[in-house]
């Protein structure tokens, strides 16, 4: 079967590596790809959000099925132009990725169906916002409505980060039409944990568990990013507690999506935070999370393709799906001045040169002049599979320690919640 990938980053290239083992597929297309991609697949020079000229390509080249990575094309419809002419696509229709387009929406399907979540206050002028605000006091949650990378939540600690986050959100747009809305939330203390799940609109199926590092710098701190690592799987996230969040949030999730007309196939993502009143939802994402996706498809042992075509055919329930017990680790290289201004074009050093069990997934790479550079701010995911939650730790840093490139950063403390609770 031919495959297309639609999208570039860290998460397209862990895609096109794990259908690329599958014994099905002959052919992987992906648009627009990168340079690491490219060793696996054939890139199109085509916009992930152009879907005129994806679907185009679909149909002229006859794709078999279609993957989307990114949820900006989910939102704006992919799925349903490529359904409309007939063609199998991954990822769900427009009106169920909106759980992600919207917060305001994911927020009011919670509270209708009961599902745990933080308390909130929608507002689309700043200065009810600024009013709320002070009247509550911090901490507290700010956060864009719509899709901003993953960098639209804003954690305030203080007064002043609290009101600045809404003028830059609503004053200054600095996040565009997705701050037209804002929300105020609740700060929830805990552990955050990211927990993927398969759908075919019915049945839910919960993948392995999985915990992002959003903050740019070690223990936690400065400001948020798309991820700057992941590992999995998170010991906080215990057995009962996923059959918990099965019972109480994913279940209730999908069932809530169908009755309100917004059936789910493809991949949810719901971000939590284990409270010590338990599972509390953060937020939804349609479809793999980046870099949680590194590690998790690193432990999926299950032919990718298989999983994808129960999912669309409806008949998720009767598909084994098997991982590996051993961990894994996701540890990101990023541009030297991410998440704000940072330079392109510099030569990467020392790729090629992975140890058994690991592999260097690019994000934002670029080939120039028979050279790989890097063209984004997240550079690479550097993710290692190992017997233990340490040693994968120890094998991904290891391998991270052989790549340069001008400037690079990434943080040193990837897992280290997971060392510790372990302790």
């Amino acid at each position: 079967m031919k495959v297309l990938v639609v999208g570039g980053g860290g998460r397209e290239h862990a895609l096109v590596w794990k259908l690329a083992q599958s014994p099905k597929v002959d052919k992987i297309f992906c648009a627009p790809g990168n340079a690491g991609i490219a060793r696996l697949a054939e890139c199109i020079d085509i916009a992930s959000d152009d879907i005129n000229a994806l679907l185009d390509f679909a149909v002229k080249n006859r794709i078999d099925m279609t993957v989307v990575g990114p949820e900006a094309p989910l939102t704006a419809g992919l799925a349903d132009r490529f359904a409309e002419a007939g063609l199998k696509v991954f990822g769900p229709a427009k009106r169920a990725a909106e759980i992600e387009g919207s917060k305001t929406l994911a927020k009011e399907i919670m509270e209708k169906y009961q599902i745990p979540t933080a308390k909130y206050r929608v507002f689309t002028e700043a200065a009810p916002a600024i009013e709320y605000i002070k009247k509550i006091g911090v901490p507290v949650v700010v956060k864009a409505d719509g899709l901003a990378a993953g960098k639209g939540v804003i954690i305030a600690e203080d007064m002043d980060t609290a009101l600045s986050a809404v003028k830059q959100i609503m004053e200054e747009k600095v996040f565009g039409a997705a701050g037209n809305k804002l929300l105020v939330e609740e700060f929830l203390e805990g552990e955050e944990v990211s927990v993927l799940a398969f759908s075919d609109g019915t049945c839910v199926v919960p993948m392995v568990s999985s915990q992002d590092h959003k903050r740019a710098y070690d223990n936690d701190q400065g400001p948020n990013t798309g991820g700057m690592g992941a590992y999995s799987p998170a010991p906080v996230y215990t057995t009962e507690m996923a059959e918990i969040v099965l019972e109480k949030i994913l279940q209730p999730t999908i069932d809530g999506l169908k009755a309100e007309g917004r059936t789910y196939r493809g991949v949810i993502y719901a971000g939590l935070m284990i409270t010590k009143d338990g599972p509390k939802v953060l937020e939804y994402n349609a479809r793999f999370g980046d870099p949680e996706a590194q590690p998790v498809l690193m432990r999926l042992e299950t032919d990718l393709v298989d999983i994808m075509e129960s999912v669309l055919e409806g008949r998720l329930k009767q598909q084994e799906i098997c991982w590996s017990p051993e961990a894994a680790v996701c540890v990101v290289l990023a541009s030297g001045g991410y998440p704000g201004t940072y330079e392109k074009g510099k030569e990467i050093f020392g790729l090629n040169q992975n140890g058994p069990g690991s592999y260097a997934f690019h994000a934002g790479t670029a080939i120039k002049d028979a050279k790989i550079v890097t063209s984004g701010g997240r550079v690479l995911g550097v993710t290692a599979r190992s017997a233990s939650i340490e040693d994968a730790i120890s094998a991904a840093y290891k391998e991270a320690e052989k790549i340069n490139f001008a400037g690079v950063h990434y943080r040193r403390d990837i897992g280290a919640k997971a060392l510790n609770r372990k302790r």
